[in-house]
């Protein structure tokens, strides 16, 4: 298994199947990632990411060298924590070891990219996957995370199969928390109160565990409850839509998915990449969250997607979960306005962040004192707050009712 780690000096990346770059191994655990001639030349080429887009719309060419992470973009393709240590673990790769993590994961990645170990010479052909890579099945999962996050395929009788070699497969299960309480119910509850005021969302269920076949052994006796939710990076008919998240836009790693970027900073990039709808939305997702006392929205869990293969569109929601019941009096993940409160959103800080994303301030506190009034009203109705274990419905309350109250009191239209 080393022998064949080392004998790997070049991925082919395959964007829409067709390569468009490869990324080079090189002397002192080094790498670049350099465009293909065909790609850089084709007026009409799908997006890869808006980091490669300079300040004229064109293709940013010039490479750099990365030392012993891979670039950015491809270092965010990759899982985080727990997972990655897991998934490295099962590969037999060392989990710092990004190159060959990557060539051991690339079959099944977010959004319409693919990418595999290169042999000297080797045509520019899509690759061919093969069930027994690295002369092992390696369980590959389909969006980077912390969370244990399986891809699935639904069967006619509503049970979720994952695939023996762990590649496709158009809904992520993701598993019980082994540290925090009823976290997909929790999630489920959130996206069902997030559909109530509007928020576009992918079509998600809680599924008992025990019907979901496929489950490798290390978690097959988990019990209770999975959320699964349909992948948005995948057609009906399986076809991969591309996709990145924040993280890749602005060019950083996933360590700093928390740092150097604001809200702000996000809604400005969708001003002026999408449309005055994906920024109201955006807005709209922001203050839910806050609202719920979301602590987790950090720039790789707000993503974009390309259907047309060049322009972007604000993605689904996801990753939705209540984070205070777990982590009392946490913080926001990003800067909003200049605060990281969860407890207040008040008119300097919506002026701030207005006037950083420039945009014009009073539309967006009319939008978000609407999207308090709906979400309080939805959350009064919902019936699946009941799937909640009293102290998490009880913490989600008080919140809800507290920012309500705070911003009632202290924004002054």
């Amino acid at each position: 298994m080393k022998s064949t780690q080392q004998n790997i000096n070049a991925l082919g990346v395959w964007l829409h199947n067709t390569r468009i770059g490869i990324i080079n191994r090189l002397a002192g655990d080094r790498y670049i990632f350099s465009f293909e001639q065909n790609y850089i030349d084709n007026e009409k080429r799908p997006t890869l990411s808006l980091s490669f887009k300079d300040q004229l719309g064109g293709l940013i060419t010039s490479t750099r060298m990365y030392s012993v992470r891979l670039p950015p973009f491809f270092s965010n393709l990759l899982p985080e924590g727990h997972l990655r240590e897991y998934l490295a673990l099962k590969a037999n790769v060392n989990p710092e070891r990004e190159f060959f993590l990557l060539a051991a994961l690339g079959a099944d990645l977010p959004g319409a990219i693919t990418i595999m170990p290169l042999e000297e010479g080797s045509a520019a052909e899509p690759p061919i996957i093969q069930d027994n890579l690295h002369q092992e099945t390696v369980m590959r999962f389909s969006l980077a995370g912390l969370q244990l996050k399986f891809s699935a395929v639904m069967e006619s009788s509503g049970e979720l199969t994952i695939p023996a070699n762990g590649v496709g497969g158009s809904w992520i299960v993701k598993l019980p928390s082994a540290r925090f309480d009823a976290v997909p119910e929790n999630e489920f509850v959130m996206l069902a109160l997030a559909r109530a005021i509007g928020i576009d969302l992918p079509q998600n269920k809680l599924i008992d565990i025990a019907d979901i076949h496929g489950l490798p052994e290390e978690v097959v006796n988990f019990s209770g409850k999975a959320l699964a939710v349909k992948r948005f990076d995948r057609h009906k008919n399986g076809e991969h839509i591309h996709m990145e998240d924040f993280a890749q836009v602005f060019g950083l790693f996933p360590a700093e998915k928390y740092q150097q970027r604001s809200y702000a900073n996000i809604a400005a990039v969708l001003r002026a990449e999408t449309s005055a709808q994906d920024t109201d939305e955006f807005i709209r997702r922001l203050v839910f969250s806050v609202l719920i006392g979301n602590a987790d929205m950090h720039l790789k869990n707000w993503s974009l997607i390309y259907p047309d293969l060049h322009k972007p569109v604000f993605a689904p929601a996801y990753d939705l979960v209540s984070t205070i019941p777990y982590i009392p009096n946490d913080q926001l993940a990003l800067s909003f306005g200049g605060s990281r409160s969860l407890s207040e959103i008040n008119s300097d800080q919506i002026r701030r962040f207005a006037e950083t994303a420039h945009l014009p301030v009073r539309p967006v506190t009319q939008l978000v004192h609407e999207t308090v009034d709906k979400t309080v009203a939805a959350w009064r109705s919902l019936a699946e707050k009941a799937l909640l274990p009293d102290k998490i419905r009880n913490i989600i309350d008080l919140q809800l009712q507290t920012v309500a109250k705070n911003i009632k009191r202290r924004i002054v239209q």
